[in-house]
């Protein structure tokens, strides 16, 4: 798969059969559809607070952001924000073929949920170990 910021290939990143694709120029990492409901279902993680439910019917955020085309269908992607103490804004196909994240934004995202008080804590720990290791969240 071609990176939709840097147009770099991506590798496969496979974690208990979840494979993501990460680009190691950028670090921006992208999510087929279904794959971050995999990754926080193996993470215990229900919080209807965080932005998972109406994700695709969310509204566009205001960004200056440059849209980027979507890897799968090529399509300008949305702009949306997701998460709570600190909104994230990531890039998501307006067909429902997946997310993308740029360098750091999933560290985030990770470091936000591993602070709520939701799922099985030897779950949440196995899993922001090795993906906190693989996608830091740029300072």
């Amino acid at each position: 798969m071609i990176c939709p910021r840097c147009k770099s290939d991506m590798i496969v990143v496979e974690h208990n059969k979840i494979e993501l694709d990460y680009c190691t120029k950028c670090h921006g990492v992208w999510f087929d559809y279904g794959e971050l409901e995999l990754l926080l279902e193996s993470m215990s993680l229900e919080s209807p607070n965080l932005f998972l439910g109406n994700i695709l019917d969310s509204e566009e955020a205001a960004s200056s952001e440059k849209k980027l085309r979507c890897p799968i269908c090529s399509q300008k992607m949305k702009k949306t924000t997701i998460g709570q103490q600190r909104e994230i804004l990531i890039d998501v196909c307006w067909q429902g073929d997946g997310l993308w994240f740029d360098g750091g934004e999933l560290g985030q995202l990770i470091e936000q949920m591993a602070n709520e008080p939701l799922g099985r804590p030897d779950s949440q720990h196995h899993i922001i170990a090795f993906l906190g290791e693989v996608f830091k969240a740029q300072e």
